[in-house]
């Protein structure tokens, strides 16, 4: 017999209940987040880029050597949960990653990315932003279509005045961490609850 030890976050379906919604409410259970999704994995740094979609990472005290993100079917977090809710500072858009299953780190990546690459900002919304962080958003729209292939930008050119949410990011594009922050959940939401997490954002 090996002395080999299974990671608490192990991919798999044998790790207790995927608690829903409504057991999560019940029960207020306190979430712990994966290490990784919280930027405090001493082994692997998540890079993921909101504009492409692309994900690796490296090791903070090798960071030479880029490493692929062969944890995302690991679970987002303990105990496993069908929804998390993800707001941010960055923007006023909340969205919310499902899986029956439980929600995976590679389930929040991806749902993230579509959420921000897929959805366009209304005209209310553009309309908020004060005149400079409008041209910002502006500026960041060009520079994202242009940093992609050239049949994408002849086919996928938005329409004038029209920006994807990715664009009001402007420069901070590249995930930084989820972290807990009740009293920012109660201002943006009304409620606090143990499966909603704030996205911070770098550039």
């Amino acid at each position: 017999m090996g002395d080999s030890v299974v990671s608490k976050w192990s991919a798999g379906v044998g790790y207790g209940p995927v608690l829903s919604q409504t057991d999560l409410y019940l029960l207020n259970t306190e979430l712990q987040l994966h290490p990784i999704m919280a930027g405090a994995s001493h082994g692997f740094h998540l890079m993921f880029n909101l504009v492409t979609g692309s994900t690796g990472g490296f090791n903070p005290n090798d960071r030479d050597r880029d490493i692929p993100f062969s944890a995302k079917d690991e679970p987002a977090t303990l105990p496993r949960v069908q929804d998390l809710i993800i707001i941010s500072e960055s923007s006023p858009w909340c969205t919310v990653v499902h899986n029956e299953r439980g929600v995976t780190m590679g389930d929040v990546c991806s749902t993230i990315w579509k959420e921000y690459t897929e959805n366009f900002v209304t005209e209310a919304e553009f309309n908020v932003l004060p005149p400079r962080l409008q041209e910002q958003v502006k500026r960041a729209a060009s520079h994202n279509n242009s940093s992609g292939a050239a049949w994408n930008m002849y086919y996928n050119t938005p329409a004038p005045n029209r920006y994807k949410r990715v664009d009001w990011l402007r420069d901070k594009y590249y995930f930084d961490g989820l972290s807990k922050k009740d009293s920012y959940s109660i201002q943006r939401l009304g409620f606090k609850a143990p499966n909603i997490f704030v996205l911070n954002l770098t550039s």
